[in-house]
């Protein structure tokens, strides 16, 4: 049973009540607030008009009291199907996620406390439990009582007491978000009842693949109330259609010892089998193929009656990760079903500041739209959370592999502490269990940045101390998982390998030579040195990474207009406004001005920083990764930073808070794609031409196009190849001067555009200079809306520079956005607009507008081609 109603919430001072009278059954909280659960403190607190929305203004500051208060929740539930312990029955509580000090109560009996955000906590209450009426009290302590007496000293970025706290970091604020140090039952709660056993983990992994038949081998762990009967487990396997492929059963029998959780006790058994599946569909990433998932159904039976039933779903399939290619050379290549895979794909930070309050379709929206931009891998940063289940769920169904990182980012951990590190040990082993079946994951990682950072910061004098939370890493991380998990690699921390762990020549790296300035490269001992200039942060400093793996790298760019405006008040919507500034929570502003001077040239107010920036990152991230798969197979992956974001601000994210692309989201799709035509060039040099194919079947493209245009649409050359590519290969097609190209017509005045005839990649546009050293001629952009087909139709009577579609609505889906038009009839694109969940498309507030255009000329298209208005809008 969820208990999911009836709960209340309010705070008190510390020490201003006895906590066994709050907790007590006759206590009145009849005033108390109405609450959620799953939820949060904060999101209470707004929903009852108590704080301000935190993310509006300057308003986190407002609410910092929240973090000092002791909170309360309390519920009432009715029960009446007791327990039997003739029959071997008991009643567990499960609390599947307290962030995070918290005690909890049961009619008034404590059954104890916790101390970590991340892990499930379950009571034994057979004995505790009442027919009828029932009362659940938990306090949560305020985080820096348990913080405060220890010590506070040791490097750690945002927050000193965070690294006592087993809880999502980036709470305390992080470059990209505001300090909101949430608490509350995050996650569900549970009265389960349990006959004879209960399973503890079910364990699968692809043991051998062929094309008649694949193994799966089942590890089946229960704890075990009753040691007096036998014990097994019948496992069926169904394929997508629901017939059953498979089975077998298995003795559970071999004695694990006791399994002690809390007030939990029993034996714990485990048993081993293997499923021999006939033909097997195997599972892909999306770009690759079909992420096939069968369903696997376990039942546990105690002298052949069934006790406990489980499902999960099973996609077959081989992953490794090669550290050195068939040269013996240093490599960090993924092979999924014996294909190498170029990973392609973002970082992801937790959904929301409030994470308990969001609901499970915006996970569905954030991955699909991941998945539609080409991307096939995401990192799960390590000062977030091990994300919830519906994460992973939507990982399996799409086809997109997962990084995951352990949650310890940026800081020394007390590993010398005993109780600290039994805390971390149940952590790791609790997750390891939950994820360890999961068919997307792909790589456990244990840290982000610690120790890189580390090394560097000791060899420069910042840090004196010793490696804390070495141990973690590097003795506790990798024992636990050559026990639980070696069907995986684990990798020590990211970026990691090499005379310094961000080599480029082992390992992976974090690229923040672009936008931190980072002066690499450098080797152990030698101090991390910054250039803080526009030819130091420049994106043009991709080109000189030759890394094996890039897992981080990015840029910022301007949430979109609608996402600033509802969060600033209109007299602060400014450039390098106060309020402005206070969106961006990275320590040095200038960096992004410093970019955007190098490409764009300065903004001069709030409508050119919002456009700037997102040009200037989105063709920092086409350039960079461009580079990177030109580069393959050296270099096999390219996750940049970051994916979403958590709130309304100014970060490296693709997508903003309110689920609306920046201008890279809509690059994305084109430079992941897995047939990509792509260019080297930099200014008065040779443009080289290439192709790639990272798909399984061999590339045949019968017509590609180089074309050259002057920016008023005249054509000055084309340039005509064929294309025969195997699987995984990468060709060079042509090389030609930029003399040959332009024919004596000004650079600034030339864009390239590559363009396959057979639509087998998307067409890729080139210019020859920076955009602020380009000449564009103002454009005319004709607009044509088509409500009943949810489309917008645009043409140019000029080259129209990052032409962009803007409607007031959150989580709005634009087919495409940000996109440059040739002019002319033929070259108009049709764009299809979808709104969420069946909403109704604003399109009153359709905006239109390009870089160099100067007027839109909208018609709205209301029923049929002889009803319409038309109308004409100077661009803003």
């Amino acid at each position: 049973m969820r208990i999911t109603e009836n709960w209340k919430l309010r705070d008190f001072d510390i020490g201003e009540v006895r906590d066994l009278e709050v907790a007590s059954e006759d206590y009145v909280d009849y005033f108390w607030m109405t609450t959620s659960v799953p939820g949060d403190v904060h999101s209470t607190l707004i929903d009852r008009g108590i704080i301000d929305p935190p993310f509006y203004g300057h308003n986190d500051q407002k609410c910092r009291w929240v973090e000092e208060k002791v909170w309360w929740y309390r519920t009432v539930f009715e029960w009446t199907d007791m327990a039997d312990k003739t029959a071997g029955e008991r009643l567990e509580l499960i609390f599947n996620g307290l962030d995070t000090f918290a005690t909890v109560y049961l009619n008034g009996v404590e059954l104890g406390s916790t101390d970590n955000m991340f892990i499930p906590h379950a009571f034994d209450v057979t004995r505790e439990i009442k027919k009828g009426k029932n009362t659940i009290a938990v306090k949560f302590d305020p985080v820096h009582l348990h913080a405060k007496s220890k010590m506070q000293y040791y490097w750690s970025g945002f927050s000193k007491k965070r690294i006592w706290t087993r809880k999502a970091q980036s709470h305390y604020g992080w470059d990209w978000g505001p300090r909101l140090v949430c608490a509350g039952i995050w996650q569900d709660v549970q009265l389960v009842k349990r006959t004879r056993a209960a399973v503890e983990s079910i364990f699968t992994r692809t043991a051998e693949v062929k094309e008649e038949a694949a193994i799966v081998e089942i590890n089946t762990e229960i704890r075990a109330y009753d040691c007096d009967v036998r014990y097994v487990a019948r496992a069926a396997l169904y394929d997508e259609q629901g017939k059953q492929v498979t089975g077998l059963e298995f003795p559970v029998n071999e004695p694990g010892g006791i399994s002690v959780d809390g007030a939990i006790i029993g034996h714990r058994f485990s048993g081993n089998g293997q499923l021999i599946v006939p033909s097997p569909k195997l599972w892909w990433t999306h770009d690759l193929g079909d992420p096939y998932l069968y369903t696997l159904q376990v039942s546990i039976l105690a002298d052949g009656d069934v006790v406990q039933t489980k499902e999960q779903k099973l996609g077959i399939r081989t992953l490794s990760l090669m550290l050195q290619n068939e040269q013996g050379e240093h490599a960090f290549t993924f092979r999924l079903n014996g294909v190498k895979l170029f990973a392609k794909g973002a970082n992801w930070i937790p959904i929301d500041s409030f994470i308990a309050s969001v609901p499970d379709s915006r996970y569905s929206q954030l991955l699909t739209m991941s998945r539609d931009a080409n991307m096939n891998m995401i990192r799960v940063w390590a000062g977030g959370i091990y994300e919830r289940d519906i994460f992973y769920d939507e990982c399996d169904r799409l086809g997109l592999l997962v990084w995951q990182d352990f949650m310890f980012a940026c800081a020394l951990y007390p590993d010398y502490n005993r109780n600290f590190m039994n805390n971390v040990k149940q952590e790791v082993e609790s997750v390891v269990k939950r994820l360890r079946s999961r068919t997307c994951l792909a790589i456990w990682c244990g840290n982000n940045e610690n120790d890189w950072l580390y090394e560097a910061l000791h060899a420069s004098g910042e840090i004196k101390h010793p490696f804390y939370g070495e141990k973690i890493y590097h003795e506790l991380m990798p024992a636990l998982l050559e026990e639980l998990d070696p069907s995986r690699l684990y990798w020590p921390s990211s970026p990691y390998g090499g005379n310094d762990h961000n080599s480029r020549e082992v390992g992976d790296t974090h690229n923040w030579q672009v936008w931190h300035g980072n002066i690499e490269p450098r080797t152990f001992g030698e101090p991390q040195l910054q250039d803080y200039s526009v030819e130091g942060l420049s994106f043009k400093k991709f080109k000189e990474d030759d890394t094996k793996f890039a897992s981080e790298f990015g840029m910022h760019a301007s949430s979109n207009r609608y996402t600033l405006m509802n969060n600033i008040h209109a007299s602060s919507y400014a450039y390098r406004s106060e309020e402005m500034m206070y969106r961006n929570k990275d320590m040095h502003h200038p960096k992004g001005v410093l970019l955007m001077e190098g490409y764009t040239g300065v903004p001069k107010d709030m409508e050119e920083y919002i456009n700037y920036s997102m040009l200037t990152q989105a063709e920092g991230l086409k350039y960079g990764i461009e580079h990177y798969r030109r580069n393959s197979p050296s270099t096999s992956g390219a996750l940049y930073w970051q994916l979403n974001d958590c709130w309304p601000g100014t970060s490296w994210s693709v997508i903003d808070y309110y689920g609306l692309p920046k201008a890279a989201y809509h690059y994305s799709r084109k430079f992941f794609a897995p047939v990509l035509y792509t260019v080297d060039h930099d200014a008065g040099k040779d443009l080289v031409l290439w192709v790639i194919n990272d798909q399984l079947e061999v590339l045949e493209d019968e017509i590609i196009q180089l074309n050259v245009y002057r920016l008023d649409g005249t054509m000055i050359s084309q340039r005509t190849y064929e294309v025969q590519l195997e699987g995984g290969g990468k060709r060079q097609l042509d090389t030609i001067s930029e003399e040959a190209l332009i024919q004596g017509t000004d650079a600034a005045s030339v864009l390239c555009v590559i363009r396959s005839l057979n639509q087998l990649a998307e067409d890729n546009y080139i210019y020859l200079r920076d955009y602020k050293d380009m000449a564009f001629e103002p454009a005319h952009l004709l607009v044509t809306i088509d409500e009943k087909n949810h489309s917008i139709r645009i043409r140019s009577d000029k080259v129209a520079r990052m032409v962009k579609i803007e409607i007031d609505q959150p989580w709005l889906k634009v087919e495409d956005n940000f996109f440059d038009l040739l002019p002319g009839w033929e070259e108009q694109r049709e764009i299809h607009v979808t709104a969420p969940l069946g909403e109704s498309i604003a399109w009153e507030t359709l905006r239109v507008s390009a870089l160099n255009g100067y007027e839109v000329s909208i018609v709205k298209k209301i029923k049929d081609e002889d009803d319409i208005s038309i109308g004409n809008i100077s661009v803003i």
